[in-house]
C-alpha cells in the first residue's frame, strides 16, 4: 500500500495534495466533502459511491472525480476493495473547475481509468527519488486533469445535432450572462424548445438539468470571488453571480458546497 501526502509548500501551478495506490479501502463518510478535487478509482473489487447527485458503482478501473466540499460517502461492495486515488492542489488550482468543465461529479470508464492508473503509477514512482521532480509531477497532474475533461465529451458532442442546436447555445448564454436574471424558461425560448425538453437534453448529455447547470456555474463563480476578492461582501458576490436574494444564495451555496460562503472563505 502506498499513500503520499504533500509535505512542502505549494509552488507549482498544479500538483498533488495526496496520491496513493494499492490501498485497502475502508468506508468513508464526508458530510462536508473534501477540501480538494478528489479522484478515486477501483483497482480490485468494487465499491459504491453515494453523492448528492446519485449513487455510483465503481468496478475495476472505473473512477470518479468529486469537486471540493461535495458531500459523499463510499464503501466496499466486495469482501475487499482496493483503490487508487489522488487529490489536486496548486497555485493555479482555481482553474481546475474550468479545466473539468465546471462539473461537480465526473465518472471515468474503465478505458480511461487504465490511462489514469498508468499516470498515477508513474507519479508514485517519481516520489521514490528525493527530492521528487516537482515540475514533472505538475505536468502529469495536468495530464490527469485533461483525462477528466475527455470524460465529459466521450460522446463526441460536436457531432451531436441536438447538443449543438439546443444545449451548446444555452451553455454559451449561461457563461456570458450568468450574472443576469436568467431562467430556464427564457433560455429555452431562445432555442425554441420547452423548458422540460431542454432539461432532458442537458441531463442526457451533461448528467444534470439546465437549472442545475446554471446554478453550478454561478456557485463556481461565487467560489472564485470568495477567494480572489476577500474584501467583497457576501451580498455583493450574491448579486455579481446572478442571485437576487442573499439568503437564497447562502442556502443554495450551503446545499451545493456543504458550507456557507463565509465558511468556504475561511477554509481557503
Amino acid at each position: 500500500m502506498t499513500i503520499l501526502f504533500r509535505s512542502t509548500p505549494v509552488s507549482e501551478p498544479l500538483t498533488f495534495e495526496s496520491i496513493g495506490q494499492d490501498w485497502k479501502q475502508d468506508p468513508v463518510t464526508r458530510p462536508g466533502g473534501y477540501p480538494f478535487y478528489h479522484y478515486l478509482q477501483t483497482e480490485k473489487g468494487a465499491g459504491r459511491i453515494e453523492t448528492a447527485s446519485g449513487s455510483f458503482l465503481l468496478r475495476e478501473n472505473e473512477g470518479i472525480l468529486i469537486a471540493p466540499f461535495i458531500r459523499h460517502s463510499y464503501s466496499s461492495t466486495d469482501d475487499e476493495w482496493y483503490t487508487k486515488f489522488a487529490t489536486f492542489t496548486g497555485t493555479a488550482a482555481s482553474c481546475i473547475p474550468q479545466i473539468v468543465g465546471n462539473r461537480q461529479i465526473i465518472r471515468i470508464d474503465s478505458g480511461q481509468g487504465e490511462q489514469v492508473s498508468r499516470l498515477i503509477q508513474k507519479c508514485v514512482s517519481l516520489y521514490d527519488v528525493h527530492p521528487p521532480d516537482e515540475k514533472q509531477l505538475s505536468v502529469l497532474c495536468y495530464t490527469i486533469l485533461l483525462t477528466f475533461t475527455d470524460g465529459i465529451y466521450t460522446k463526441q458532442l460536436t457531432d451531436e445535432p441536438l447538443y449543438q442546436n439546443y444545449v451548446s447555445p444555452v451553455i454559451k448564454e449561461i457563461e456570458l450572462n450568468y450574472n443576469l436574471p436568467l431562467s430556464v424558461e427564457a433560455m429555452s425560448r431562445k432555442v425554441f424548445v420547452t423548458p422540460q425538453y431542454l432539461s432532458r437534453l442537458f441531463r442526457r448529455y451533461l448528467n444534470c438539468s439546465a437549472y442545475e447547470y446554471l446554478t453550478s456555474y454561478r456557485i463556481a463563480k461565487a467560489k472564485e470571488l470568495l477567494i480572489t476578492s476577500p474584501s467583497l461582501e457576501i451580498q455583493d458576490i450574491c448579486h455579481r453571480v446572478g442571485f437576487s436574494d442573499a439568503s437564497h444564495f447562502i442556502a443554495i451555496f450551503k446545499k451545493t458546497v456543504g458550507v456557507t460562503p463565509l465558511e468556504f472563505r475561511k477554509l481557503n
